[in-house]
């Protein structure tokens, strides 16, 4: 089990996802979402608006 708690700032100003998986609290970063299946499947809708602008910008660069 899955589900999405909410966010959370680090020290360095990037952004930590925080879920809940199978009981435990999880907190993961960006670039690591894919590493845990689900995880970004949880997100709500403007979470994953705001990773895909951050990769598309990315991308720019």
């Amino acid at each position: 089990m899955i589900k999405y708690i909410g966010t959370k700032k680090t020290s360095e100003g990037g952004i930590l996802y925080v879920f809940l998986i199978n009981g435990l609290q999880k907190e993961v970063r960006e670039s690591a979402l894919k590493q845990y299946p689900g995880c970004y499947d949880a997100l709500p809708a403007a979470a994953k608006a705001k990773i895909s602008a951050n990769r598309a910008w990315m991308s720019k660069i």
